[in-house]
């Protein structure tokens, strides 16, 4: 059980109640996981920061969900593995390819193949790409800057995975069917 507390807009500190609106307004709700972070206005408002820079750049939104379902995965957080298996499904993921991503798998599409093996990678080896690494990415169509970009999502990720690990929130009840365990 979590010692951590789930703020509402009512109970964050001032400063992070700014970033509840902005999540309220984007998913219609504020996730627990972003309650949690609320404790501390700085990381939720880097988190907050990052996030809109993720959204505004070059990855489509499903490139994106399969960049954070695979980061929760390879980073065994939950709470995360529910919210974005959601998301990825929503954006228009096949659920084999969603299903694949759970379980550790490359998805069959090869340019979600691609974003999910380099950022896997990119994880376990700590951010040591070799060229293989990078050559197999550029050659599913992708260009040297997203590589850099995909640096961009998984910090973000790691974010939100790292203080779902801590913080362990309850999964929201829309998010429920998605339920995974490491």
């Amino acid at each position: 059980m979590s010692t951590f507390h789930l703020h509402t807009i009512e109970s964050a500190p001032e400063q992070s109640r700014p970033v509840f609106r902005q999540l309220q307004q984007t998913f219609g709700l504020v996730p627990n996981i972003a309650g949690a972070m609320a404790e501390s206005p700085v990381l939720i408002g880097a988190f907050m920061g990052l996030f809109q820079k993720v959204h505004a750049g070059t990855f489509t939104e499903a490139q994106i969900q399969t960049l954070l379902l695979t980061n929760a995965v390879t980073n065994a957080c939950s709470w995360a593995v529910a919210f974005h298996t959601a998301l990825a499904l929503n954006e228009g993921l096949s659920k084999t390819d969603v299903d694949a991503i759970r379980n550790g798998r490359a998805p069959e599409d090869r340019k979600h193949a691609a974003l999910s093996s380099l950022t896997k990678t990119a994880i376990e080896k700590r951010g040591h790409l070799d060229d293989k690494d990078i050559s197999q990415f550029l050659e599913a169509g992708f260009r040297h800057d997203q590589v850099l970009e995909i640096l961009a999502v998984l910090a973000a990720s790691t974010i939100t995975n790292y203080a779902g690990n801590i913080t362990r929130p309850a999964v929201e009840a829309p998010f429920q069917t998605h339920l995974w365990n490491a």
